[in-house]
């Protein structure tokens, strides 16, 4: 082999690296704000939508 294929080799197989190290780096924050997102609407749903008033469903009618 030539020294410049050796040395072309090595430097496509760094920058290589450097992708798949900066692709792993953007999938976690991804995940972060996937994750934080999902608490934020898990958080909205467990509150009730609409209290009925105090006064509804207090008796029952049981003549009619």
């Amino acid at each position: 082999m030539d020294v410049n294929n050796i040395a072309s080799l090595v430097t496509a197989m760094a920058n290589q690296r450097t992708a798949d190290a900066i692709g792993i780096a953007m999938l976690k924050k991804t995940l972060d704000i996937q994750a934080s997102s999902t608490l934020t609407l898990i958080d909205t749903l467990q509150q009730p939508a609409a209290a009925n008033p105090p006064h509804l469903g207090d008796t029952i009618d049981t003549s009619a």
